[in-house]
């Protein structure tokens, strides 16, 4: 099998739909993801919005977000049968993990630059400390 990959999958569902009709698609979607032999890390309900714009004569949209890790397999399975329902208004998946993974590179190294700093400047410190103790004495 593929290395597993982490992915966001945002949705927005039709806002006639009923609270059940939302729960059915979402859990529909998941078993979707499990039964393809991925899994499901974070899902997000995050209720009705404003859209940007208008699709199909609709200003708003109930948004449902998923964070799934997987091959890839299941997103393709996932995004065919998001395209041929009627209820699901817009999708978007896009992968993560590698730019998570630059972001903690990144991280650690500004980390690593403050650290170096903070020991300059402790030397630094400690050079002048000595430096005014010497003069101090010989005065």
């Amino acid at each position: 099998m593929a290395e597993k990959r982490t992915y966001e999958i945002i949705f927005i569902i039709d806002p006639d739909a009923d609270d059940a009709e939302v729960m059915r698609l979402t859990e529909t979607t998941q078993e979707i993801i499990t039964d393809q032999g991925g899994s499901i890390t974070k899902t997000e309900m995050m209720g009705k919005r404003q859209l940007a714009y208008e699709i199909s004569h609709k200003r708003n949209g109930i948004y449902v977000l998923l964070e799934v890790e997987g091959s890839g397999a299941e997103i393709a399975e996932l995004e065919r049968r998001m395209r041929v329902n009627d209820c699901i208004l817009r999708y978007m998946t896009v992968r993560v993990d590698e730019d998570r993974r630059r972001a903690q590179k990144l991280k650690d190294r500004r980390a690593r630059k403050a650290e170096r700093r903070t020991k300059s400047g402790k030397a630094q410190t400690e050079k002048t400390e000595t430096e005014t103790d010497a003069e101090a004495e010989a005065a």
